[in-house]
This record gives structure tokens, sequence and C-alpha cells, in this order.
């Protein structure tokens, strides 16, 4: 089992940055491929990216492709999110999430359902 906290939100301008960080606890962080997903107020919850046990594969949304980037440290059991560029419409509530895949090296999640475990989320607001 695995417990996750996320923190790094807040209150910027459009076109400033943020990295968000996931901190998860447990020894078998690296056996855990980890997604990031938002969701804005009165909407639902979108993929934004996923990241394999091993780092060595990634996946992005189609709208932050190119702005955010996505990381981890197996040794930290923390994984990030670095967002560039930040625009009005990121601002939603962002959730850290993270499912056992020890198997494959490569292989990530975009979809919620595929997740056991979520964080408690941290809210990202751009204005513009």
């Amino acid at each position: 089992q695995v417990q996750l906290v996320e923190s790094g939100g807040g209150l910027v301008q459009a076109g400033d940055s943020l990295r968000l960080s996931c901190a998860a606890s447990g020894r078998t962080f690296s056996s855990y491929a980890m997604g990031w997903f938002r969701q804005p107020t009165g909407k639902e919850r979108e993929f934004v990216a996923a990241i394999s046990w091993s780092g060595g594969s990634t996946a992005y949304a189609d709208s932050v492709k190119g702005r955010f980037t996505i990381s981890r440290d197996n040794a930290k059991n923390t994984v990030w999110l670095q967002m560039n560029s930040l625009k009005p419409e990121d601002t939603a509530v962002y959730y850290c999430a993270a499912r056992f895949s020890p198997y494959r090296a490569s292989l990530y999640y975009t979809e919620g359902n595929a997740y056991n475990y979520w964080g408690q989320g941290t809210q990202v607001t751009v204005s513009s």
C-alpha cells in the first residue's frame, strides 16, 4: 500500500511555472507506475501525465505536451510535475495517482480507473 501527498500548488499568472511534488510512503515506490490528473471546477477529472516505474517511459495529454514534464526519483519516493507556460485553462485541482506495476519497465497508464491510490490534491490557479 502507498500513501500520496501532493504539494506545490498555488496562484500564479499566465506564463509562469510551477512544480508539483507527490511524496509517497512505503518501501516499494519503485514498483509503482505514477500519474498526474486534474479536475477543473465543475468538470470531470482528466489525464495530465504518466510515468512508468522505471521513469523511462512517459505520456502526456495533448493539452500539456511540450509545457509539462513528469519525472520521478525512486530513491526519494517522489514524482514531480514541472509545469511551464501555464495558461488559465490549466486551473484545476491536481491529483497524484499510483498503480502497482512492477513487471514491465516501460508500462504507464493514462486512464484514471487504472490507478489504485490517490492523493488529496493540490489547487493550481492560473490568472490571466
